[in-house]
């Protein structure tokens, strides 16, 4: 898989929602987007990955 422009190897069966928090991203504080398509919210936990999906994340911070 790629994420963000790098190769990852990711396990057969995980969830986009796993495997966010298994790299320690904040769910409630980042977009995805999984081959083109941005991923809702709501479809984190039931939007599986396989190792052909490239994955654009990005993380929203605070500041001023």
């Amino acid at each position: 898989m790629v994420v963000n422009g790098k190769e990852k190897k990711i396990p057969s069966e995980i969830s986009l929602n796993e495997f966010l928090s298994q790299e320690g991203y904040d769910t409630q504080k980042v977009a995805v987007e999984k081959n083109g398509c941005i991923v809702p919210k709501k479809s984190f936990a039931t939007e599986m990955l396989s190792s052909s999906d490239k994955l654009e994340i990005v993380c929203f911070v605070g500041g001023g």
